[in-house]
């Protein structure tokens, strides 16, 4: 039998130093061989920085970004090309119009919440309460996020007149004769005014405040489409372009606030 020795154990020789610098073989002092480490983190590369490991790419994010901006815009092409071309799209199009149309008071005022004079004050209000609420927490370029939302309500007219000449689609049998109803821009205005006040206000807003601003913001755009369709002041594809449009707008926008957010 050995000879029990007090005291701690010795290290024999010629063993590995599993946790020991320079131990054989190892050039790292976690391991005490030349296998590459088990980790993920561990045999990603390095990158250009010399930093170790890169971040992976993010799942899903080419589908997203075609969801929120390229399927809208398609569908925008298209049916702006079948209002060019008066293609079926357009004749299945006024067929769903005479269905609709049915003017009533009730119509008239949810149109009436597309107009200028209602919608961009709203806008307004939640730019200057954004910026406040900004400049307050100082935050550094509290001005920015109202001054791009600013700015994206002053490309709808810009966007919208020249599709309007472009196109020269005439009004629903109920208007006075005349051209220039391809895109409806009282449902843009809604849409850009409501939308962007929403995505401004969000940030400030508890979750249930927030899903309930959105919720409204979404029933004001719903409701002024619905008055226009009903009171024949556009054609359904009118009102739908526009909706892809503005997707494609807001869309823009909330990439954005969410970049400026995360710098």
């Amino acid at each position: 039998m050995g000879e029990i020795r007090p005291g701690p154990p010795q290290l024999r020789p010629g063993r590995a130093l599993a946790h020991t610098n320079g131990a054989s073989g190892s050039g790292s002092p976690h391991r005490s061989d030349s296998r590459p480490p088990q980790t993920p983190r561990g045999a990603r590369p390095s990158d250009p920085f010399g930093r170790p490991g890169t971040t992976p790419p993010v799942p899903g994010r080419p589908t997203s970004l075609f969801l929120l901006l390229g399927l809208p815009a398609l569908t925008f092409a298209l049916i702006t090309w079948q209002v060019v071309a008066d293609g079926p799209l357009t004749r299945a199009d006024e067929r769903v119009s005479r269905v609709l149309v049915h003017p009533d008071r009730a119509s008239d005022l949810l149109a009436d919440l597309g107009n200028v004079q209602v919608a961009v004050p709203v806008l307004a209000a939640a730019l200057a309460w954004a910026a406040w609420r900004s400049r307050r927490t100082g935050t550094d370029r509290w001005w920015l996020p109202s001054a791009a939302a600013a700015l994206l309500m002053a490309l709808v007219p810009a966007l919208v007149v020249p599709l309007k000449e472009f196109t020269d689609r005439p009004g629903t049998p109920v208007m006075p004769p005349g051209t220039g109803y391809f895109p409806s821009g009282h449902t843009a205005t809604a849409a850009v005014a409501y939308g962007s006040a929403a995505l401004l206000l969000g940030p400030w807003l508890r979750a249930r405040a927030r899903r309930a601003v959105v919720a409204l913001c979404a029933l004001i755009v719903a409701g002024v489409s619905f008055g226009l369709l009903r009171r024949g002041y556009h054609w359904p594809l009118d009102v739908v372009a526009s909706w892809c449009l503005c997707a494609v707008l807001l869309s823009s926008l909330r990439l954005f606030l969410r970049r400026l957010t995360a710098r």
